[in-house]
């Protein structure tokens, strides 16, 4: 235990100097003074929704690093959802929708303002299709909105009823397993091969037939900005190794060579991940830096994943939702 408390305590002290690094260089972007009591005040409550294998703290890590604190300390109202780590896009949306009318009757709010990231977006996108009047905006950060290659590549070398799939699913069972002892998330059931089936390309478009809104019909273009009311915009990373001191790095580095030289995250494409409005698709992050995962270490030359979602709070707040 006093090996995993230093190990802990290290990596916070090396979070710490790349979270200041990155403070520094992104200076520019910072709100004026006078305007950072209500910088994130939305008029809709935030509900940020995590991806596969998500949780709320594992070892002392969020999964969402530091972001809900800095947005509720500029005004903002924030709730991290808490859906199966692996299911199937529709019955993780059918659990999320249950807890945004508990926020909604909660709070007195008429609508919320979804952010979720990776198997988070087309699972915050199924709440906005069958509940619009509950959704004011919806934003996809590195999500899986067309497939994953990664998915395509598992799949490809696990046939449907094969014995490398049914111990490739008890593997990834035993694994999710493991995080739930060390973490304090989601006890809900789990599902591994609707997850990787739902995770596809195939699986993807299926879905997307059913549930389209905003999803961009070219290959790397925009989708629509506002449908039902709702406003739709997304953000993704472009660069799968970003930090040595990130012990997820290495496996990004490898699960992103399956895209050859299209752009990824690490698990997603660029283009796979554009949503609505986009704001940009290539920042150097990988799919964990998106959220600020492993104790905020990601590329130091890059601007705070914190201060995007402030900003992105602020381009709500300025939208009225």
């Amino acid at each position: 235990m006093n090996k995993l408390k230093t190990v802990k305590h290290a990596l916070a002290a090396a979070a710490f100097m790349v979270c200041s690094l990155q403070n520094v260089y992104a200076m520019g972007t910072q709100p004026p003074a006078d305007s950072e009591a209500t910088y994130t005040k939305t008029k809709y409550p935030i509900v940020l929704v995590h991806g596969v294998l998500g949780f709320d703290s594992l070892l002392g890590m969020d999964y969402f690093y530091g972001i809900p604190a800095e947005l509720q300390r500029s005004g903002a109202q924030v709730y991290v959802a808490q859906v199966s780590p692996a299911d199937s896009y529709e019955k993780r949306g059918e659990q999320l929708l249950e807890q945004v009318q508990r926020i909604v009757a909660m709070t007195g709010a008429q609508k919320v303002n979804l952010i979720g990231h990776s198997m988070g977006s087309p699972t915050s996108r199924y709440v906005a299709s069958v509940r619009p009047d509950l959704v004011a905006s919806v934003t996809s950060v590195g999500g899986v909105n067309k497939g994953s290659k990664v998915a395509d590549a598992l799949r490809g070398v696990l046939p449907a009823g094969s014995v490398a799939e049914s111990v490739a699913v008890a593997a990834g069972g035993a694994f999710a397993s493991l995080i739930r002892l060390f973490s304090t998330g989601s006890s809900l059931s789990q599902d591994e091969l609707a997850t990787l089936n739902s995770l596809t390309t195939a699986g993807t478009l299926a879905f997307n037939s059913r549930h389209p809104q905003a999803v961009p019909t070219t290959a790397c273009g925009e989708g629509a900005y506002q449908v039902n009311g709702i406003h739709y915009f997304s953000w993704s990373g472009a660069q799968p190794y970003t930090n040595p001191l990130d012990v997820g790095d290495p496996l990004l580095a490898a699960t992103g060579l399956v895209f050859g030289a299209e752009p990824n995250d690490g698990l997603v494409s660029s283009c796979s991940s554009n949503l609505g409005q986009v704001i940009r698709n290539n920042y150097r992050f990988n799919h964990l830096d998106e959220t600020n995962m492993f104790f905020g270490l990601g590329n130091i030359l890059e601007t705070s994943p914190v201060t995007l979602f402030r900003q992105h709070a602020n381009r709500l707040r300025n939208l009225g939702v």
